[in-house]
């Protein structure tokens, strides 16, 4: 197993659109898994399936309420837990897109598409950071990303909810 580290100063990190790095060579990756349903079935599965593509640590898991719910639409409360996954392989940001999605398909992920309808989620994996293969060569590239430490925020995804920053800042605590 090699050392990962994850020295993050949440003020220097860059921040690029996804479709900016689709193709780059991603070694290391700050992950956020949730579920509404099920959470217990899932999250252990998820996790595995997560081991199998390289080295993992996490953060604890909270369950935090939908920030979405309302008083006249109550919804049920979400299991979150942050994840570092160090790649055994790099894949590009793009195949890392479609293996998340398949495991939260594997997961039993349905989408629901009525409106109003209380979503029922088994497993939503979200990614937060990256850290590329080559940093200095795949950003030079790309003017809106210029990198000050090896992590690049995903921008769909910032700012990062209270949960999330709780989870990245226990993933930094147990680097050396």
């Amino acid at each position: 197993m090699h050392k990962t580290s994850m020295d993050l100063n949440m003020a220097t990190l860059t921040q690029c659109a996804p479709e900016t790095v689709q193709a780059q060579s991603v070694v290391e990756v700050v992950l956020a898994l949730g579920s509404n349903y099920q959470a217990e079935k899932y999250l252990p599965i998820a996790r595995e399936s997560l081991a199998a593509l390289g080295e993992i640590r996490l953060s604890t898991a909270f369950q935090n309420p939908d920030f979405t719910a309302t008083l006249e639409q109550p919804k049920p409360d979400y299991t979150n837990q942050c994840v570092h996954l160090a790649m055994n392989t790099p894949m590009s940001l793009q195949q890392l897109q479609q293996t998340f999605k398949a495991l939260e398909g594997n997961c039993n992920r349905r989408r629901q598409t009525k409106p109003n309808q209380v979503r029922r989620v088994t497993m939503d994996i979200d990614i937060l950071m990256i850290k590329l293969a080559t940093i200095e060569n795949s950003l030079s590239k790309y003017s809106t990303c210029k990198s000050i430490s090896d992590w690049i925020v995903m921008a769909n995804r910032y700012p990062f909810k209270a949960h999330e920053i709780i989870g990245i800042e226990e993933l930094t605590a147990f680097t050396d």
